[in-house]
């Protein structure tokens, strides 16, 4: 059985009938011989893969985004419908089944923002393995030359950023990279594609070999001189005209301390426009045939020894914006593409096997996404959403983080003096602290560049400075000024990374930029009547989002009441460590105080904190927080509130805690969005347990008329209906975590499973709409740890039993109408089909045609026993009910 979503998967390859396992396994396994000419045919599909940073520059996590659901967060939500699914990107054949599973890595050519990169390696590490995999293996394929490129660190448009901040920018770029995948990166992609010859000139200098840029970008081109031709006229391309089936080389001035005698150049690719605007769309990723179609008008046939046909497009088309097209791609690489004796190649690949022999020049400054030259991202040119908002805020905004920036140079350079020996190295390096925090590493930093053994208060100060560097850059983003408006989540985003370099720079240096800053951001018009300028944005979306140590310290003395700390947790990105908590209740009364020690992983700020937290029952906190001064004042505090409770008046122990803390206090808002939600859900519950009981009981009293009504096929009434629904939805769920809870170890719970099942049957009975994302969850879980202990504990004389309760599971689901995925199912079938399956029924057609079996290292003839004809049959027909391409085997073993 296959969910809904999985239906329309075949027309990823429409082209061909029939796809064997075994054609899969070994266009996924050859290796291209090392090539020194190139000739042929070769294709590129590159992508570019990249999200906004959303961290919340306070608490460095993203935290939840309604607008995501059912996802947790955007990154989460592209994750499973995108950087997944390529990951493990599916070849069907022509009836909808399984015959491979593809790493679509491994054959696009692709650049990941540094910054998404970061936040892979953290929420999905098999996904991370897979992406830093693919690049091994395209190096081994292609002759050393890895698919992956690396980009800019975090997005800015380098021709609107100052020298400084080009090098920064490529060289964290380039660390991340090598970090991540072991080797220097050949490529870099510039975020929009947004050049200038200054631009040009840094990735010269930091060794950067070649870029890809939109044809729009060229100005004109020749080819290179010769004895015959010792001085080529130009050929003017400024109207999209360029040739983009072969590289380019862009000469360089050469500077006036450069004593070399050759130009410094960079190679240049530019992508097919018309094959990448038609990915993104048109039908052109509709299929695998489609997209070869495609590429293949674009072949030259002017008899050339060999042309590259280069598309390039944001990685998120392929799954996120388009739909299931990860499987045109993956049938396209290992199927369309080698059946028209194409190379599949990357740019680094085939810039080995054929230099340039066309010199181009540039346009002065020009971006993919802007016919303005980059005005996108300063000006009220015109790009943006299409609709009738203006973008006057634009150069504003700009204007106002330029002059932030400036203000925190001046900073850095005055006090990072007195720290480092070298400030703009130090920054440079800083890289490599934001990519392992660990207190080794940032001790090694502070080794290489600090100018005298620093205190740990002036190690605070310094990476205070450095984090102001970062959320400099930071508030650079491009997404920020992509929109038509301000206070979109973007703009307000790279805002609040200005507010924290703000207060970073307060806290060392003393100054205070927040009221001139604001000020500049008064001539940001908004589109919204709410705001009106960018000022206002600032105010009520980025100053009610900032967070002191105080508010940490109150989240965590709110959420104790709810949570069993250790005595050292980390909490999002401060480590705390709790000296002292006590806590007693008094009826509905609980009062918690302790004394707790902060430490932010990122600054190595730390403090002491006393806290005392009373819960008046409901939605009612009141929370105190006062620096830590010592033991005995700590416990006078605490003797005083306890004696307080004792007396059982609430007015009482509340006046005691202005007295001893002052009138200052928190309550359940000034929690963190995710915490604050989940302890919402905990007082909620015990008022829906109540209603669960009031809604059963009418459901219970008024079944036999609900009865009564559907055998006269009369509406039911609306109330009674609900009650059915949310009765049954009650009981289902209990029954869903049950069955999970007692099939931990993969064996189904028969009992339990029954009861589910005669749950689902009245479901259908009482025609109750019912979609409970996590009974579906549940038992997604439950169908993937059943077909592993199918699969890997080797019990074959129970496996009629244990292939029978997973098929029941799967058809709950299908009665409910959960719209049951069976991905990872299907993965874990097709991994051991290979590994397992398929020896099982090899060694019985040898055992039963008495075939000679090889000898194993031990010299040893081995012959399987414990699987008998019938019970291979059984898992070949559970890989059909999966929707897996197993015909081969089963009409061998008929």
């Amino acid at each position: 059985m296959v969910s809904s979503s999985e239906t329309n998967l075949n027309q990823a390859n429409n082209s061909v009938v029939e796809v064997s396992l075994s054609e899969i396994t070994n266009n996924q396994t050859t290796s291209v011989a090392p090539v020194h000419t190139a000739t042929g045919v070769y294709v590129t599909i590159h992508g570019h893969f990249y999200q906004p940073p959303r961290e919340n520059p306070y608490l460095d996590a993203i935290e939840r985004q309604p607008s995501a659901a059912p996802c947790h967060d955007w990154n989460e939500r592209i994750l499973h419908e995108c950087y997944r699914p390529n990951a493990f990107a599916r070849v069907l054949n022509d009836r909808g089944e399984l015959v491979g599973i593809n790493n679509n890595y491994e054959y696009l050519s692709f650049n990941i923002g540094p910054t998404l990169m970061s936040w892979l390696e953290r929420h999905d590490m098999e996904v991370y393995q897979k992406i830093i995999e693919a690049d091994r293996k395209s190096c081994q394929r292609l002759d050393g030359h890895g698919n992956a490129i690396a980009q800019a660190y975090n997005h800015i448009i380098l021709p609107l950023a100052n020298e400084r901040d080009k090098y920064t920018q490529i060289r964290w770029g380039k660390e991340d990279f090598r970090s991540r995948f072991g080797r220097d990166p050949e490529g870099m992609w510039l975020a929009e594609t947004a050049v200038d010859y200054p631009t040009l000139e840094v990735l010269v200098a930091e060794g950067i070999r070649f870029i890809i840029l939109a044809p729009s970008q060229a100005e004109r081109c020749r080819p290179f001189s010769s004895p015959d031709n010792p001085d080529p006229e130009w050929i003017e391309v400024g109207g999209n005209q360029i040739d983009p089936t072969r590289p380019y080389r862009c000469f360089l001035r050469r500077s006036d301390s450069d004593n070399s005698t050759e130009t410094p150049y960079i190679d240049i690719f530019f992508y097919d426009g018309p094959i990448s605007r038609d990915m993104g769309f048109n039908d052109v990723l509709n299929s695998s045939h489609n997209l070869a179609g495609r590429i293949g008008q674009a072949i030259r046939g002017d008899q050339r020894p060999s042309q590259l046909i280069a598309v390039a497009t944001d990685g998120e088309t392929f799954g996120h914006h388009k739909g299931g097209t990860e499987k045109c791609l993956a049938y396209a690489f290992l199927g369309e593409f080698p059946h028209r004796n194409w190379n599949v190649t990357n740019f680094a690949h085939y810039l080995s096997i054929n230099s340039p022999t066309w010199e181009v020049a540039l346009k002065p400054v020009t971006a993919w996404s802007c016919c303005h030259g980059v005005d996108r991202w300063q000006d009220d040119c015109g790009c943006g959403g299409g609709g009738t908002w203006h973008q006057k805020w634009r150069r504003p905004l700009r204007d106002s983080l330029n002059w932030l920036r400036d203000q925190f140079v001046d900073i850095y350079e005055d006090f990072g003096r007195h720290f480092f020996k070298d400030v703009w190295a130090a920054r440079d390096e800083y890289v490599k602290v934001i990519l392992d925090r660990s207190l080794e590493n940032i001790k090694n930093f502070f080794s290489k560049h600090q100018n005298h053994n620093l205190t740990e208060a002036e190690k605070v100060d310094a990476l205070r400075l450095l984090e102001m560097q970062r959320h400099s850059l930071l508030m650079f983003t491009s997404c920020g000024w992509f929109f038509d408006e301000i206070s979109r989540p973007e703009g307000t985003q790279i805002l609040r990374y200005a507010a924290r370099a703000i207060e970073l720079a307060g806290d060392v240096a003393g100054v205070k930029l927040e009221k001139e800053f604001v000020s500049q951001l008064a001539f940001a018009p908004s589109n919204v009547d709410l705001f009106k300028t960018g000022d206002e944005v600032y105010r009520q979306l980025v100053a009610t989002a900032q967070i002191t140590l105080e508010q940490v310290a109150a989240h965590y003395a709110i959420n104790s009441l709810f949570t069993t700390y250790t005595r050292e947790q980390r909490v999002y990105c401060y480590n705390t460590k709790q000296h002292d908590y006590q806590m007693r209740r008094m009826g509905n009364l609980s009062l918690a105080v302790g004394q707790l020690q902060l430490t932010s992983e990122i600054t190595l700020e730390c403090k002491e904190f006393i806290f005392a937290v009373l819960h008046l029952g409901g939605w009612d906190f009141h929370c105190c927080i006062q620096p830590f001064t010592g033991r005995r004042v700590y416990t006078e505090i605490k003797e005083k509130l306890f004696d307080a409770l004792q007396e059982g008046s609430i007015a009482n122990v509340v006046m005691s805690m202005a007295e001893l803390f002052g009138k200052s206090s928190f309550g359940l808002g000034d929690l963190f969005a995710e915490e604050r939600q989940r302890i919402m859900g905990l007082l909620s519950q015990e008022t829906l347990n109540r209603l669960d009981q009031l809604y059963t009981q009418v459901y219970r009293d008024n079944y036999s008329i609900m009865m009564a009504f559907r055998r006269d096929n009369l509406a039911v009434p609306q109330e009674l209906q609900v009650a059915a629904e949310v009765a049954l939805g009650h009981r289902l769920l209990t029954s869903a975590r049950t069955l999970e809870a007692e099939s931990s170890d993969g064996k189904l719970s028969i009992s339990h499973l029954a009861e589910l099942e005669a749950l689902a049957t009245e479901v259908s009975q009482q025609q109750c709409r019912f979609h409970n994302l996590e009974v579906k969850e549940s038992l997604e879980r439950l169908i993937v740890s059943s077909l592993r202990h199918i699969l890997y504990d080797n019990e074959p004389d129970n496996l009629e039993l244990d292939i029978q309760g997973l098929e029941r599971v799967v058809e709950v689901g299908n009665q409910l109408n959960l719209g049951l995925s069976l991905i990872g199912a299907q993965e874990i079938y097709f991994q051991s089909l290979e590994s397992q399956i398929v020896p099982l029924c090899l060694g019985y057609i040898q055992r039963v045609n008495h075939t000679q079996m090889e000898p194993n290292t031990e010299g040893e003839i081995v012959v399987e026993t414990t699987w008998e004809l019938p019970q291979i049959r059984k898992l070949l027909q559970l890989g059909k009910k999966l929707a897996i391409d197993v015909d081969q085997w089963l009409n061998q073993l008929y």
